[in-house]
């Protein structure tokens, strides 16, 4: 596997363990990146950490500091922090199962794939994962991850299982804050018939592959005009805000239209494709610095 673990250590259901290692899930390899740019030499600015006093200093050799008063910290170096021993450092222990749709999914998080070691532990993985398979549960544990204990919640994919950090309950904001000011009020029905029957219209089966990212294919252009010379400027104008007054009258035509218009008929169940392969992005043309005249 070309890849490398984002964690190693053990799965333990109650007296049943296994070495296991985790995985992440998602990738942002293709996405657009920029470097800064000193744009009168065009030379790529590097970030240099700089004490005040001292000036620059090696990234090696800092610590981290908690401000605990304005300008006084408590410092932490790294055998400060492999002090912090819990169980969840090295071992995802399985606490309790429960039905997915008992979590909020403002909850679910970052997804990791977790692959059993080889060796004598594989069959004690597959126990393990064929056991959750046959309850239909959701298993919960904890893990120490990236510098914060977190909870985790694991599900049967195929031979692996995929676990999810799950947020904890103080990062999520209450939704009530927000919607509270939200004005009661009450739709007309024949409006809302009319707009059911245009989402019915639009029902299709969830396929990953059918989404484009506009904005990422708008840079590449314009990174392929820039490198040829161009501006690449791309202007797209805004919809108008709906008129109250002629809302009905938008729901009849949106209806209209969606009935003469292409109708995809809705899809049989089919397992996702495969994510199709992004273009590559054209050759950057390397910047040459300017010289003084």
């Amino acid at each position: 596997m070309a890849a490398r673990p984002t964690w190693q250590g053990h799965l333990k259901l109650s007296l049943v363990t296994c070495p296991v290692a985790l995985y992440t899930a998602t990738t942002s390899t293709n996405d657009v990146r920029f470097h800064l740019i000193n744009p009168d030499t065009n030379n790529r600015i590097r970030m240099v950490p700089t004490d005040p006093d001292a000036g620059p200093v090696e990234r090696s050799d800092l610590v981290r500091g908690y401000e605990v008063s304005k300008d006084e910290y408590v410092l932490f170096d790294d055998a400060d922090f492999d002090k912090v021993k819990l169980e969840s450092t090295k071992t995802i222990s399985i606490d309790k199962f429960v039905d997915e749709d008992d979590i909020d999914r403002l909850y679910w998080d970052d997804p990791f794939f977790v692959v059993p070691e080889k060796g004598a532990g594989v069959e004690a993985f597959a126990v393990i994962r064929d056991a959750m398979q046959k309850q239909g549960k959701v298993a919960l544990g904890q893990l120490v991850l990236r510098g914060k204990e977190r909870q985790l919640a694991l599900e049967v994919r195929g031979k692996g299982l995929i676990a999810y950090t799950l947020r904890a309950h103080d990062e999520v904001r209450d939704s009530d804050d927000y919607f509270d000011d939200i004005p009661t009020v009450k739709a007309d029905p024949d409006m809302v018939e009319i707009a059911a029957r245009i989402i019915g219209q639009k029902e299709a089966d969830f396929d990953p592959t059918d989404f484009k990212d506009g904005y990422d294919d708008a840079l590449r252009a314009m990174i392929k005009a820039k490198s040829k010379g161009g501006k690449g400027v791309v202007d797209v104008a805004e919809p108008d805000d709906t008129n109250v007054i002629d809302l009905m009258a938008a729901l009849r035509n949106s209806l209209k239209g969606s009935a003469t218009g292409t109708k995809t008929p809705a899809a049989k169940k089919t397992p996702a494709k495969k994510a199709a392969p992004k273009k590559a992005a054209p050759k950057k043309t390397a910047a040459k610095k300017k010289t003084a005249a």
